[in-house]
């Protein structure tokens, strides 16, 4: 006999003796896992084993946000010790094989994500239907600097072979119902309407399950493992490293040692997460989880709805704009003087879209709600009105002078700019609050961040409409106080000058990149800087150090004159084929004292004008200077920001190391006095 009194699960039999088990966790909009609701389904799954009429079980989640999303971060980082989180992933695990055992047929019925513990869980079951449309699957653990310990690491690959399965387990990514079903570890793909004639159909007539064929097995053998192993962290090497993100790593050594068969590899998995639980990667990578978080709710509770967009300038960045707003479901109006850079930027929006939807008639469907507008027809009808031309003060202010009798009273106005204060620009309209900065970042697909930039006169209902704005492009805005650079290109210009002060030393380019790849930067300055495009940072090297003093590097001006921009010119301080720099060999190699002395004058440099921004209120707080500059710029995740690095460093030595630098190489390397405010 079944009873229902949980907390977080409503269990049901219904009249074909199919259990129905829904999870809706208590006080949350999302199901995520954790030790209650693990308690509660160990006992439901007890008298699930004991009710011998019972001839399904079918597992679906009461939330309309999604299946489950994995577990609850949250109450995971409360675990003090590794022997508490080792004893949670034994529990889950333990409770995971319990549902693997039923001897009747046991359903997980997914619509909407399904990540992580929640993925695993469904792994359990017997069946895994899908609905076919917005649902997304995936083990992205590895993202929190941990791998999957619930099981996921085990099943996965007898169902869909080890390379398969290693190319979701190791990256984090998360595949479609179609996909995940071609790949074999989903059962059917049906509209939400068929989901629970499905799910009886599956209990009541019960097929084969899946099962890895031959190459599966193959591919977890005991002669196969290390063959493959290599493989795998040849692949890993490419992208990251063991001693920063240790986690894939340690996945790929269990699995190549353990396989996927008996209790040992679940006792060897539960070891792991419990050591890197209490890894300061996973600790900072989980920190980071909920710097996003913070950032992905400024602006959803605001009821602006831009239904109309107008995109002023069609460069670069205002066609990857304008592709965005109109791949976000917004009409799009997109303005140049010049209709062939308007057509260029329809073909870059074309495969743009072509990439992200794959289906003809859906690519077609956004093409149509981008339209090419030379005589700004489309101003008038905009809820939001973006310029992203060229950075002239005076053009600008001609620009939105102009705008501001065109547009709607209640139409966002806003500019792109990447350095000019707002309220310089504001300073000729009759309504200075109706601007906003909404400044994205490029390429504007890929960069997570957007600042949304407030001047002294921006209106706080404006300040707001652009936050959700923003929210609603999913992206994530940041709110800054408008000062030149903002936030993002003022703490990385010292970054990007210090690296031309280290070639004007006589370093090469490739010295210096790789000293800032072993920090754990995405991609050294010199390189960035090429990426950037050297016109870019010329301005606003210019910008800035006409604000904060200082001076622009000469060599930067000559290349910029001699026409090598970087990767758009194909030569900046590297040569590009392909897009790719072509590095040359150090005929020497530094020492380790060189190495870390490149190290600290680069991020040092950076450290202080994060804390300089903290102390003039660019950013509300340090936690949000640090989702900026991860966001932003990919400041290395697994160190948690600059100011939860320097914090982490400890005021005397960061103090100490000012001093040495400001000795060595002069008055910029003099600490801030921020850093005074610093706990010892």
């Amino acid at each position: 006999m079944l009873t229902n009194n949980y907390q977080n699960w409503q269990v049901n039999a219904d009249a074909d003796q199919i259990a129905w088990l829904t999870l809706s966790k208590k006080d949350e909009s999302v199901n995520s896992l954790d030790a209650s609701i693990l308690n509660e389904l160990e006992q439901i799954l007890i008298e699930v084993d004991q009710a011998k009429e019972l001839k399904a079980v079918v597992i679906q989640s009461g939330k309309t946000s999604g299946f489950i999303a994995g577990a609850d971060i949250e109450k995971f980082t409360q675990l003090k010790t590794s022997d508490e989180a080792f004893k949670l992933i034994r529990h889950g695990q333990q409770v995971f094989n319990k549902l693997a055992a039923l001897t009747i047929p046991s359903i997980a019925l997914i619509d909407g994500f399904c990540l992580g513990g929640g993925l695993e869980l469904a792994l359990a079951c017997r069946y895994r239907i899908v609905e076919d449309g917005r649902s997304k699957l995936g083990l992205p653990e590895v993202m929190l600097g941990i791998y999957p310990g619930w099981g996921g690491c085990v099943r996965l690959p007898k169902l869909i072979g080890a390379v398969a399965a290693m190319g979701l387990i190791l990256t984090g990514r998360t595949v479609s119902a179609k996909a995940a079903k071609a790949m074999g570890f989903v059962d059917a793909v049906v509209p939400r309407r068929y989901l629970v004639k499905a799910a009886k159909d599956y209990a009541l007539n019960p097929r084969k399950p899946k099962h890895g064929n031959w190459l599966s097995v193959l591919s977890n053998h005991t002669a196969v493992r290390p063959l493959l192993a290599k493989l795998f962290r040849y692949q890993l090497n490419k992208k990251i490293r063991a001693d920063h993100y240790p986690a894939p790593y340690t996945a790929v050594a269990t699995w190549e040692k353990e396989g996927v068969d008996g209790d040992k590899v679940y006792v060897a998995e539960a070891n792991d997460l419990a050591s890197l639980h209490q890894d300061s990667t996973a600790q900072n990578l989980v920190r980071d989880f909920f710097l996003q978080t913070r950032l992905k709710g400024l602006g959803k509770d605001t009821q602006f709805n831009a239904k109309q967009v107008h995109v002023i300038g069609a460069g670069v960045m205002g066609a990857n704009i304008a592709a965005w707003c109109a791949y976000k479901g917004a009409r799009v109006t997109l303005q140049d003087k010049d209709p062939q850079i308007i057509a260029k930027a329809l073909q870059g929006a074309f495969k743009l879209f072509q990439q992200k939807l794959k289906d003809r008639l859906k690519v077609q469907a956004v093409m149509d709600r981008l339209v090419p507008d030379v005589e700004g027809n489309g101003i008038a009808d905009a809820d939001v009105i973006i310029e992203a031309i060229f950075e002239n003060l005076e053009v600008k202010q001609n620009l939105f002078q102009s705008l501001e009798e065109k547009a709607k009273p209640e139409a966002i106005l806003a500019t792109n700019t990447s350095s000019i204060p707002l309220d310089d620009i504001n300073s000729v309209l009759k309504n200075p609050g109706r601007l906003v900065g909404i400044h994205f970042f490029n390429p504007v697909a890929k960069m997570m961040l957007v600042e949304v930039v407030k001047g002294d006169k921006t209106s706080d209902a404006v300040f707001n409409n652009a936050l959700a704005f923003v929210h609603d492009l999913d992206k994530l805005p940041l709110p800054v106080k408008s000062s030149p650079g903002f936030l993002v290109n003022r703490v990385l210009m010292p970054y990007l000058m210090e690296s031309m002060e280290l070639l004007k030393e006589g370093y090469l380019p490739e010295e210096i990149d790789a000293a800032a790849v072993d920090f754990g930067m995405p991609m050294g300055p010199v390189q960035l800087a090429d990426t950037v495009g050297l016109d870019v940072c010329l301005s606003v090297a210019r910008n800035l150090t006409a604000h904060y003093g200082g001076e622009v590097p000469q060599r930067l001006i000559e290349m910029v004159t001699a026409k090598q921009l970087g990767v758009k010119t194909g030569e900046g301080f590297y040569v590009y084929k392909n897009g790719k720099p072509i590095r040359k060999k150090p005929n020497r190699t530094l020492s380790a004292a060189q190495k870390e002395t490149l190290i600290d004058r680069m991020i040092y440099r950076m450290l202080n004008e994060s804390a300089a921004c903290l102390r003039e209120g660019v950013v509300q707080d340090g936690d949000l200077l640090d989702a900026g500059m991860i966001f932003g710029t990919g400041f290395a995740p697994f160190r948690g920001g600059p100011i939860h690095y320097a914090d982490s460093i400890g005021k005397e030595t960061l103090l100490n190391t000012f001093q040495k630098l400001a000795s060595q190489f002069g008055p910029r390397f003099k600490a801030d006095a921020y850093w005074n405010t610093l706990k010892p």
